[in-house]
């Protein structure tokens, strides 16, 4: 079994910043793709930044110029370096790995609990 445990969510204020923080932990041979997600009340979940599984990064349109992702694949880690924060970004946020175990000859994906961003004066 593989876990991925976010942190780094809280309340910030506009123009604001917040580092989130992923681990993936456990059965793990290694990791394909590898990013984060968010998902606002009332709306569907969205890609924000990710990896791809040969290392490209895609960003949402909405985050470029204002959020990093990092990567540390010994560590089997994603970070989500978020600046200028505004309102529209609170949601929660969600980390995704693409797993490849042992015996399993394909990725399998996996995802954290989330952890909630509010961006409020």
């Amino acid at each position: 079994q593989v876990q991925l445990v976010e942190s780094g969510g809280g309340l910030v204020q506009p123009g604001g910043s917040l580092r989130l923080s992923c681990v993936a932990s456990g059965s793990i041979f290694s990791v394909n793709a590898m990013g984060w997600y968010r998902q606002a009340p009332g709306k569907q979940r969205e890609l924000v930044a990710a990896f791809t599984g040969g290392g490209r990064t895609n960003y949402a349109d909405s985050v470029k110029d204002r959020f990093t992702i990092y990567r540390d694949n010994a560590k089997n880690t994603v970070s989500l370096q978020m600046n200028s924060l505004k309102p529209e970004d609170t949601a929660v946020y969600y980390c995704n790995a693409n797993v490849i175990q042992a015996g399993i000859p394909y990725g399998v994906d996996y995802w954290g609990k989330g952890t909630l961003v509010t961006v409020s004066s």
